[in-house]
Order: C-alpha cells, then structure tokens, then sequence
C-alpha cells in the first residue's frame, strides 16, 4: 500500500479524472470495480442530475467512488449539500480557492483533494487543508494552468514543497508514464484522456473516435484570456485562431465561444463547432477500451516496465 491507496482505501493509485461531458456514474463505478477511484464530473451535471449519478454510482459499486466539482461552477452550495446529504466520502476540487470548501468538507468527513498547476498552488491548497494534491502539468486536455509547466518539471517541483500525498495528472496514459511520475516524486496518477476513450465513457461515440486516430501535435493550449483549454484543432479551434488575428476583445472571445460549446463536442458528437478537449497524449491512444481493461494494462505495463528498470545494471 502507498499513500494514495490508503487514504482512498482503492488497490491501484490509479485516478480516473472528473472530467465534463465524459464522467458519469457508469465510468467511475467501472474505475473504481476495477481497483482505482472513479470520479463523478459535477461540472457538466446540473444538481439534480448530479444527485442521481451518485445514487446510479453507489449502487453500481461498493468501492470507494467521489466527485470532481470545478467551483466556478453556478449553483455550488446547492452541489455542496447533496454531496454531503448523499454521503459521498471524496471530493475533488478545482478551479477556485480551496480554502472555500475545504473547512465545509473536512466537517463532514469528507476526503478532499484539490487540483493545481503550481506549487506555488499546491502550498496554498496544503495550507487550506486538503488531503491531497493533483499536480496538473501543461500537457493535460481540458482546462489548464496558464504556467504551461510540463508534468515531468511539475511534479518534483511540487515534491519539494508539500507534505501531504501528490497525485500527478497531464499526459499519463499507460503504466511506463504512471512508473515515471512516481519516479519523480508522485504518490498516485489521474488520468483523463485515455479513460474519454473508454466504453463507459459519456462520451459520444464521434468523439472518441476522433481521439484514437489524434497524432502528435494535434492539440493546442488556447483561449488563455478566459480560461486555457486544450483543444482539437477543428473547425471550431481554426474559427478562435482566425479571430486572435483580429486581436479581439475579451467580450469577441466569449461571443465565439458561447454556450454549452463543449457539450455541442464532447457530448453531442459535432467534430466541426464543438470544443474537442483532450490531451497531447492522445497519439498514443489507439483503441475505445472498457475502464477494466485500461487499469488492467497500466498496471500490467507498470510492473514490467519497473521490472525492465531493475534489470539495467547501472
């Protein structure tokens, strides 16, 4: 057992990210049948939603499960309160200032964790009380820090700084990169784009095509004046880039996005006007497998690879 197993009480120090439009019940009840910890996305679920995929998640599984909740999101104390009314006992938190939630949390019993980009970050979120850290390096798809640092710079910077247990997420797909971010100083890894292209992925079926055919370069960092977001470079992407040429305001760049533009992509399958997220390593992601299956390969891979390692001789 290392720390991550422990505090989550799950086998493998395997995350599966709460990511929107791809995390429902289905996924993380999967992830976390097979031995990791399956996070519920809140950031696409309006509350009553949300309270039906955990009640759907605690009967799909008796193992440990929690639920992402970006707090930027409108509706948060309403989110808050049914997470603590239906007894979830792990709480991701992300996009706003731990101290917030963490106290209301902590008084509940519930584990919580919180996601970063810095350690300058991380320290703060140790500060407010959290149990845990996710590292978040550059590479991830989605929302992203505006540092652009690397996991591989990310993750033993962070080390340096914290005591609390670190989980490393950006760019982790299989069991050579969760050896890697343990090697540099990792407790555990979250994983996200190689869990979108899963058969209990939310998902539509169009997106997760996409991402098995991405090769290298095929994303991008963009819209840094709202919030950075890792793209597909479509139509929809082409359309920003076309627009920064114009130098336009903040305003012309939420005219562009408008609204619900990553559920039009992720959810409902239009690969031109949709935000596509997803991360740089999807190039080495080649096939839509069930959540079982892709733990039991990064697991698998992780023990050989540390088993190659040894047998180097240095």
């Amino acid at each position: 057992m290392n720390k991550i197993t422990q505090l989550f009480k799950i086998q493998y120090p395997i995350i599966q990210a709460g990511m929107i439009w791809n995390s429902g019940y289905k996924l993380a009840s999967a992830v976390s049948n097979a031995g990791g910890l399956g996070l519920i996305g809140a950031g696409s679920m309006y509350p009553e939603v949300l309270r039906e995929h955990i009640q759907k998640c605690k009967k799909a599984t008796s193992k440990p499960f929690g639920v992402n909740v970006p707090m930027l999101y409108p509706n948060i104390e309403e989110i808050m309160k049914i997470i603590v009314d239906e007894g979830v006992k792990i709480v991701f938190t992300s996009a706003g200032n731990p101290k917030t939630w963490t106290p209301f949390l902590k008084e509940n019993g519930i584990i919580v964790v919180h996601v970063v980009s810095s350690s300058a970050f991380a320290l703060k979120a140790q500060d407010a009380g959290v149990d845990a850290v996710v590292a978040e390096g550059f590479e991830a798809g989605g929302h992203n820090g505006r540092e652009e640092t690397t996991t591989f710079t990310l993750i033993p910077m962070v080390k340096e700084k914290i005591k609390i247990p670190l989980i490393a997420a950006g760019g982790i797909a299989n069991g050579r990169g969760m050896l890697a971010a343990m090697v540099l100083g990792a407790d555990g890894v979250q994983v996200g784009s190689r869990f979108v292209a899963s058969v209990e992925s939310s998902a539509h079926e169009n997106f997760k095509k996409t991402i098995i055919n991405l090769k290298e370069g095929e994303t991008q960092l963009t819209l840094k004046e709202l919030a950075p977001v890792r793209l597909i470079k479509n139509k929809f992407y082409e359309d920003i880039q076309n627009l920064y040429k114009k130098n336009p305001t903040k305003e012309a760049l939420i005219g562009l996005l408008g609204r619900a533009r990553a559920k039009k992509g992720m959810f409902e399958g239009d690969l031109i006007e949709g935000e596509l997220e997803i991360g740089q390593i999807a190039g080495i992601i080649h096939e839509i497998k069930p959540a079982a299956e892709i733990i039991y390969e990064m697991i698998t891979d992780f023990e050989l690879t540390r088993k190659e390692m040894l047998n180097f001789g240095f």
